[in-house]
C-alpha cells in the first residue's frame, strides 16, 4: 500500500513538473511573439512617419518644411547604420560595439525628435526661429556620428571582403598548380624522343604505375551484343555443327 501511494505521488509530481513546464514555455513563447508584433508594430509605424515627413518637406513651406527635414535627415542616417552595422554583425563580431554605441546615439535622436516634434506645433514663429538652428546642429552631429560609424563599418567589410578574395584566389592558383602536376609527371614517366626508351619500355612503365583503365568506347574488354541478350552459347553451338565434317561418299 505504501509503494503504491508513492507512486501516486510521483505520478502526481511528475504531472505537475509537466504543467509548470509547459506554462513557461508558452509564456515565453507568448512574450516572443509580442515582442516580433510590437518590433513590427513600430517598424511600420516609423515608416508612416518617415512618409509624413518626407511629404511635408514637398508640400509645407517655412520652418514646417525645415524641421520634416532636419527630423528625416536624422532618421535616414540612423535607420541606415543600423542596417550596415546589423548586416555585418554576423560576420564581424566587433560591429557588436558599434551597435551599442547607436543605440546610445538612437536615445539622443529620440529626446531630439522629440523637442522637434514640439518645436513643429508651436505657434510663434520667432520662437521657432530662436530655437531651430540649435535643434539642427545637434542633429547634425547625430547624424555626422552616425554616418561616420556606417563609412567605417561599410570600409571595414569591404577591407575583409578583398582579404577573403586574395586569399582564395592564392588558394585557388595552388590548387590549380597542384591539378596540372600530372603533366610533370606524365613527362618523366613517358620521357623524351630521343631518349633510349622504346615505346615498350613506356607501356611498361605505364603498366607498372598502374592497370591500364578500359576506356567507355573503345571497346576493349566490353560485352558483346550476343553476351548481352544472352544468345552466345547457342551461336556457339550452331557454329560447331556447321564446322564439322559432313559425312559422304567423298569422306573415304
Amino acid at each position: 500500500m505504501d509503494v503504491f501511494g508513492v507512486m501516486i505521488g510521483l505520478v502526481l509530481l511528475f504531472g505537475v513538473a509537466v504543467m509548470v513546464l509547459a506554462v513557461i514555455g508558452t509564456v515565453k513563447a507568448a512574450k516572443a511573439v509580442g515582442a516580433k508584433i510590437e518590433k513590427h508594430e513600430a517598424t511600420a509605424r516609423r515608416a508612416v512617419e518617415n512618409v509624413g515627413l518626407k511629404a511635408k518637406t514637398y508640400t509645407k513651406v517655412g520652418p514646417p518644411a525645415q524641421i520634416a527635414s532636419v527630423r528625416l535627415g536624422l532618421r535616414t542616417a540612423l535607420d541606415g547604420t543600423r542596417q550596415v552595422l546589423e548586416a555585418g554583425l554576423a560576420q564581424d563580431g566587433q560591429l557588436g560595439e558599434s551597435l551599442a554605441l547607436l543605440d546610445r546615439l538612437d536615445a539622443h535622436a529620440a529626446e531630439l525628435d522629440g523637442e522637434l516634434r514640439i518645436l513643429e506645433r508651436e505657434p510663434d514663429t520667432a520662437r521657432i526661429a530662436a530655437k531651430l538652428p540649435d535643434l539642427r546642429e545637434r542633429a547634425e552631429r547625430i547624424t555626422h556620428s552616425a554616418e561616420s560609424m556606417r563609412w567605417a563599418a561599410q570600409d571595414r567589410m569591404h577591407r575583409f571582403a578583398d582579404d577573403e578574395l586574395t586569399r582564395l584566389s592564392q588558394e585557388c592558383e595552388s590548387e590549380a598548380g597542384a591539378l596540372r602536376h600530372w603533366d610533370v609527371a606524365g613527362d618523366g614517366a613517358s620521357g623524351t624522343p630521343g631518349a633510349s626508351g622504346s615505346s615498350g619500355s613506356a607501356g611498361a612503365s605505364g603498366t607498372a604505375g598502374g592497370a591500364a583503365r578500359a576506356g567507355l568506347t573503345d571497346g576493349k574488354e566490353r560485352p558483346s551484343a550476343e553476351e548481352l541478350l544472352g544468345l552466345a552459347d547457342p551461336l556457339s553451338k550452331l557454329a560447331q555443327r556447321l564446322r564439322k565434317p559432313s559425312a559422304g561418299p567423298s569422306a573415304g
